[in-house]
């Protein structure tokens, strides 16, 4: 079965949180209110509710010499809009952190950056080199 997520995370501003992903990842957004948001994330519910700021505890990660955030979230895209958004991203001043290839020439190689969301969350983009892939041992 292939169907779309959802996630809800608390946010420190529905409006700093709606403009960052309309304007900053161009995702579109749905149902609001003042106090929540639903974001359309490449066909994937993420509502955001306005609360205090979640402390997330979690130490980083080593993963082939780089280190990355054990707190996060994303989603895989193809090649094009991989680019499409790092390209758009590069030209901000984001907290971005710069894309890398996994497993080169291994099962599961993709290209891979992330960006901090108004939020503090760390947002993961993937672009699998065979998306067919993504699941194979």
């Amino acid at each position: 079965m292939n169907a779309p997520f959802h996630m809800s995370l608390p946010c420190l501003s529905v409006k700093g949180t709606k403009n960052f992903y309309v304007d900053c990842i161009g995702a579109t957004y749905g149902r609001n209110t003042q106090n929540w948001v639903d974001i359309n994330l490449f066909g994937h519910q993420i509502t955001f509710i306005k609360a205090v700021k979640f402390n997330f505890n979690n130490p980083n990660y080593i993963f082939e010499g780089k280190i990355l955030p054990s707190f996060h979230f994303g989603v895989i895209v193809d090649l094009n809009s991989w680019k499409e958004v790092y390209d758009k991203l590069q030209t901000m001043e984001l907290d971005l952190v710069t894309e890398s290839v996994y497993l080169k020439d291994k099962l599961g190689e993709h290209q891979s950056f992330f960006v901090k969301d108004p939020n503090g969350y760390m947002l993961e983009f993937k672009s699998f080199k065979k998306p067919e892939a993504i699941f194979e041992k």
